[in-house]
């Protein structure tokens, strides 16, 4: 069942995004006066074909991996006179701009859509009030104390624990000093602290600044239970089940996630005994978490996912309501500050700050869309307006075959007053196709290498 919801899901959210995104084009393509022959959702042999007033096919394909808009263009076949003013190539080099521009720009624009209709509804947030300290970690070593709350990060002023994370991420492969504004407990007094840090997290799969620090959140914890079982893991090798709750570990009372955690991580190949909840019955099972390497170090893995159960406090909690428009203002806020944080991930990729580790496919897309359409609409909602903020990212990127590919042939055009030559564009096709497969195959296989905890 769970399955199948991540499957539907998944094509919810993608065939969502890839119908707007050609629908930007296919759009201003018609406003421009270009005749557009085809308009597909997917790839491979057409699933259903309708054809438009003015002639226009559309499909929805067996490949749900993508879609375009195919417009009349005279490299493919004779066209007459009266039909070149209507073709792609026949349009100003601005025109062409436009057209290509408006993929990416329906998808930003769907973003800030999605993000003013959650925020309509109000806006929830966590101050960000420190609760507990990691012995011997380096918040530890600096100072940090449980009740400390964080106004600054690197200068910059944070109002939530969403972010006190943006902006620890921007040191994240840096060397250098984390400068950490706190305000002491149970007064207005503030003090400076200081977190030196050499490569931070540069090799790291998936890093959790804060987790790394050795802060966590003030934070009331009520449970833990399994959302989700691999097939081949060690705890369905046992008959753990999805939706069992851990109560103790080796006799000790569950506390935390990383008590959890950090007693299997420290138990490969050895005996661990687990008692759960299940339903209205207690059991007790022993398991033997997997051993796998992770950098180098051997680390037990049992194959679940964790479901905390907990709270905020209350007084920490706050809750800002919108009018319309200061909705709107901050959906533009919230999909602009996405943008530069997707742009900022890729210049760390690039230059080696963030390991290649982290580029994440379509198994870990599917996944997270199952995942968020099952904790709810609010959360389903804000994944596809993050996606389609990737989406039209990633299609600005100077990369031969996606839109940002064609921007730059058209700036070539301006710069140099001509058209870039047929045979330059489709030697750069080849190597941008080869660049994307190349990067998708690294996507998948990093997929395929995170296993379940």
């Amino acid at each position: 069942m769970q399955i199948l919801e991540t499957i539907l899901y998944t094509f919810i959210s993608l065939g969502v995004l890839v119908t707007i995104h050609e629908f930007g084009h296919f759009w201003v393509a018609r406003r421009c006066g270009v005749k557009v022959e085809r308009f597909s959702i997917g790839f491979g042999s057409p699933l259903f074909r309708w054809y438009d007033r003015l002639g226009t096919e559309f499909v929805i394909a067996a490949l749900p991996l993508g879609g375009y808009v195919k417009m009349l263009d005279d490299r493919d076949s004779e066209i007459s006179v009266e039909d070149k003013p209507h073709t792609f190539r026949g349009q100003s080099v601005w025109g062409r701009i436009a057209i290509v521009v408006a993929g990416p720009l329906a998808n930003f624009l769907l973003a800030v859509l999605l993000f003013w209709a959650l925020f309509l509804t109000g806006e929830v947030g966590v101050e960000p009030v420190i609760g507990d300290i990691t012995p011997k970690s380096q918040a530890q070593m600096a100072g940090f104390d449980s009740g400390m709350k964080i106004i600054k990060v690197g200068g910059k002023e944070t109002t939530s624990w969403s972010s006190v994370s943006k902006e620890l991420f921007n040191f994240i492969g840096k060397s250098g000093d984390i400068n950490i504004t706190v305000k002491l407990p149970d007064s207005n007094l503030t003090t400076e602290l200081t977190i030196n840090i050499n490569k931070w997290l540069r090799d790291s799969v998936e890093p959790v600044p804060l987790r790394a620090l050795g802060i966590a959140p003030d934070y009331e914890f009520q449970g833990l239970k399994l959302a989700e079982v691999a097939g081949d893991g060690a705890a369905n090798r046992v008959g753990l089940m999805m939706g069992d709750e851990i109560l103790t570990v080796n006799g000790k009372p569950v506390t935390s996630v990383d008590f959890f955690v950090n007693i299997i991580a420290s138990s490969p190949k050895r005996e661990v005994n687990l008692k759960i909840l299940r339903g209205e019955l207690t059991k007790i099972i022993t398991v033997v978490p997997d051993a796998v390497d992770r950098n180098g170090d051997l680390l037990g893995q049992i194959g679940v996912h964790l479901a905390p159960r907990g709270k905020y406090p209350d007084e920490y909690v706050f809750r800002h309501e919108h009018t319309p428009w200061s909705a709107l203002r901050r959906s533009l806020e919230e999909t602009v500050n996405y943008s530069i944080f997707i742009v900022k991930s890729l210049g760390k990729l690039l230059i080696g700050e963030l390991s290649t580790k982290n580029l994440s496919g379509p198994i870990t897309i599917a996944k997270v869309a199952g995942e968020s359409g099952r904790a709810g609409l609010d959360n389903f909602v804000r994944f596809v307006a993050i996606l389609s903020i990737m989406l039209g990212v990633m299609n600005l990127l100077p990369i031969p075959v996606l839109d940002g590919g064609h921007l730059m042939y058209f700036v070539i055009e301006i710069v140099k007053g001509s058209p870039v030559s047929d045979s330059f564009q489709l030697a750069s096709y080849k190597i941008g196709l080869a660049m994307l497969v190349s990067l998708m195959l690294l996507a998948t296989f990093n997929d395929l290498s995170r296993v379940l905890f």
